[in-house]
């Protein structure tokens, strides 16, 4: 399993250089519109860092083309509506131990990206600093099971089974599970900057 994700980010890794190569954009480039140093952005382009759902939505944002089409190599085709069944989607591994599940990886011009998301209870994460993430548009989280101990900047907020969660993702947010159990919950990423489907 670990040689088959190490082998999984390589090639999103192939396909992010191949396409910063064919545009002509410079590492540095690529590292101001994903919010890296020049380093850490060659590091993670060169497979040697975790790839991160953020990283690559920017990237795929830059380079214009869908985020599914960095992480699989394939363009979504579907143009009318998509059935996904339940369990099934594309699978994303974060380094942050979250689970993710694409809902919705074949439809085509997407107004959001949709995903299933397993939020593993973390005992040692109870008295650390929520890591935050920062991407362009909007989220919804909805949650679906377990609780949630809610970041965003400098307020925190305790979620639980129904609640939802809509917020500015350009601005610092976070999460980690709480109370003793693994969490879920159905998150929406919009862009409302994606001149295409306007």
């Amino acid at each position: 399993m670990e040689a088959e994700n190490l082998q999984n980010r390589r090639d999103i890794a192939n396909r992010i250089r191949s396409l910063r190569e064919d545009n002509e954009f410079t590492i540095e480039e690529m590292a101001e519109a994903t919010g890296r140093s020049a380093k850490e952005y060659a590091a993670r382009e060169s497979g040697k860092m975790d790839l991160t759902f953020t990283f690559v939505y920017k990237c795929a944002k830059k380079l214009g083309v869908d985020v599914v089409e960095l992480l699989t190599g394939e363009s979504p085709r579907l143009r009318h509506y998509e059935v996904v069944r339940k369990d099934e989607g594309l699978v994303l591994e974060r380094h942050t131990d979250f689970h993710y599940l694409h809902k919705a990886p074949h439809f085509r011009n997407r107004l959001g990206e949709t995903f299933l998301v397993d939020v593993p209870y973390q005992p040692q994460s109870q008295h650390e600093p929520i890591h935050l993430s920062y991407h362009e548009g909007q989220e919804m989280d909805f949650v679906l099971k377990g609780h949630l101990r809610f970041r965003f900047e400098d307020h925190y907020e305790e979620v639980g089974p129904g609640d939802t969660l809509f917020y500015d993702s350009g601005r610092g947010h976070g999460m980690i599970a709480i109370g003793g159990e693994d969490a879920q919950i159905l998150a929406v990423v919009f862009d409302p900057q994606r001149e295409d489907i306007m």
